[in-house]
């Protein structure tokens, strides 16, 4: 399944199938493939699902330590819920949505952190993969976001008006109708969720690849005792430990991209849905 069809799919359909063999150790598409926790497990039990309901349990763990035994002096633990809480409702939340954002908020917040605990993942050791380098997880969250706008549109409005509300803008010419229908349609309908998926997906996936080829070609070039291409030992070696320096700042980027992508997509989530419940378009 090569080429767009393979970008769209889990990955595992077109590069890792059962009958494949990925040699050396280079980084590559291979690298995201899945491995079963234990030998023999179903092919669905792997490192990523693994990853997906972890974070999940983190999520709600998180929120659950936060929430209890509350006090009107907060402790520690009560201030770092609240901070979250005050942020994520102050600059997503309401400033988007205005006063109906509460009926929204705690599927904004729970979006957030799950995003950025399985975004994380990709930076510590025991896991050192984003889950949403695999592209599966960003598809079931955008499904998730357009079930919500959709659905909040039409609980407001009803399904006819909310359609026409979404295909055809108030003060269109009829003879435009045909052009922009169409356009419409497929902003609102189809290119919102893809897009929404496929910038998470491809910031978790590019950045953990370019961490890949710093890592790897370091780690070779590093331990290189022969020379490759006429460049001496030496150098490769001095060439090596360089890449694995600036490694870390790549870390640190990928560090900042996934706190960003954490942010965005529930952001664009409550501008949808704003968009959704809106009287005009």
């Amino acid at each position: 399944m090569p080429g767009l069809i393979g970008l769209l799919v889990p990955l595992e359909w077109s590069w890792c199938g059962p009958t494949e063999v990925h040699e050396g150790f280079s980084p590559g598409v291979a690298s995201f493939c899945s491995r079963p926790l234990w030998a023999g497990a179903p092919e669905w039990v792997n490192n990523q699902t693994f990853q997906a309901v972890l974070g999940a349990a983190i999520v709600i763990a998180f929120w659950l330590w936060v929430a209890h035994a509350q006090k009107v002096v907060p402790s520690k633990r009560q201030f770092i819920g609240e901070s979250f809480y005050n942020v994520l409702r102050n600059t997503i939340a309401r400033d988007i949505l205005g006063h109906e954002y509460r009926k929204f908020l705690p599927y904004l917040i729970a979006l957030f952190t799950f995003i950025l605990v399985n975004n994380l993942f990709g930076e510590f050791f025991l896991f050192m993969f984003p889950t949403f380098s695999k592209i599966g997880y960003a598809w079931g969250l955008a499904a998730l976001t357009f079930l919500l706008y959709n659905g909040a549109g039409i609980y407001k409005h009803g399904f006819f008006k909310y359609l026409k509300n979404n295909v055809l803008p108030a003060g269109v010419p009829k003879w435009l109708w045909p052009l922009i229908i169409p356009l419409e349609f497929l902003s609102n309908f189809v290119v919102r969720p893809i897009t929404l998926a496929l910038r998470l997906f491809a910031n978790l996936f590019a950045g953990h690849l370019v961490v890949l080829v710093f890592v790897v070609g370091g780690t070779l070039l590093l331990t290189a005792t022969q020379p490759i291409d006429g460049k001496p030992v030496a150098m490769l070696n001095i060439a090596g430990g360089a890449s694995l320096v600036f490694s870390f700042a790549i870390f640190a980027l990928e560090l900042f991209v996934g706190v960003l992508q954490a942010y965005i997509f529930p952001a664009l989530t409550a501008q949808y849905v704003a968009s959704a419940i809106a009287d005009e378009h």
